[in-house]
């Protein structure tokens, strides 16, 4: 950066691709990947949440990864953001859990509780 101006362009056109992204009528998938979550196995879990989306041609979701999501104790970490703004955060996940969610929630509509942070901190 040279100037304020520019890192005020640079800051407009992240704004701008951000809004154009939570205006989507879908669900946006994030995987916490940062070395706390590769270390606890987050690279498997998205790949089959990719995967898996792939082959449903689940067109209304988006699977992304992410850095440190801030919750290192809890990882592997996945957060599901539905079209009407809502996340539900998921903990501790595994292949195995990864489908379960993909089952349940992406493609039917249904939190699976049992994998979410509040059914951890109790």
């Amino acid at each position: 950066m040279k100037s304020l101006e520019e890192l005020m362009k640079l800051k407009e056109e992240t704004l701008k691709k951000i809004n154009l992204d939570s205006k989507k009528n879908g669900i946006r998938i994030v995987v916490g990947m940062a070395t706390c979550g590769i270390a606890a196995g987050a690279k498997p879990v998205f790949s089959i949440i990719e995967e898996e989306v792939g082959k449903r041609k689940m067109k209304n979701v988006e699977v992304h990864m992410t850095g440190c999501i801030g919750i290192c104790r809890f990882e592997p970490v996945v957060e599901v953001y539905a079209s009407d703004g809502n996340k539900t955060t998921y903990v501790y996940m595994t292949e195995e859990k990864a489908m379960n969610v993909i089952d349940e929630h992406i493609a039917k509509g249904n939190i699976v509780y049992e994998y979410t942070i509040g059914a951890y901190e109790k």
